[in-house]
């Protein structure tokens, strides 16, 4: 067997319809879109989703719920993940150093999942009232700073 001497079965490749090259082809004059209606047009081109005039499917179906454009994407850190880094200071510019932190958004935010058992120091623009309570019985000490964009 050799690879230069691959093809596919008799009967599996068809060749391509050539449509509108001329009355000899079979295919010319109205090529393939019969005569009249709305198809059969130059330019013509259906919409997404469009059934034949039917309601479509988007439109039949109700719609739910809704986004809010004013919402506030915050960069979240556990307190279970700043026990196990080094230091004992912790900001948002250094956590985006340890690669903590990808994207800022819209503030920092320090949430209370996890256990703390060392002091340590952190500057943020959000903490959630379990992070202060295990960051104060710690030791340590929780500053709340502006926003970011200010």
């Amino acid at each position: 067997m050799n690879l230069s001497g691959l093809k596919p079965p008799a009967g599996q490749v068809k060749a391509r319809k050539r449509i509108g090259r001329g009355m000899g082809s079979g295919h010319g004059k109205t090529a393939t879109r019969g005569s009249k209606g709305q198809r059969a047009g130059t330019g013509f081109g259906q919409k997404r989703g469009f059934e034949g005039g039917q309601m479509p499917l988007h439109r039949r179906l109700p719609k739910r719920g809704f986004t809010n454009i004013f919402k506030k994407q915050f960069a979240i850190v556990n307190l279970g993940r700043l026990e196990t880094l080094e230091g004992d200071s912790f900001n948002a510019d250094r956590l985006m150093e340890l690669g903590v932190v990808k994207k800022l958004g819209d503030g920092l935010k320090i949430l209370g999942s996890g256990q703390l058992t060392r002091k340590i120091t952190v500057e943020a623009h959000h903490f959630s009232k379990s992070a202060l309570e295990k960051i104060q019985q710690a030791g340590g000490t929780a500053q709340v700073i502006g926003a970011p964009h200010e």
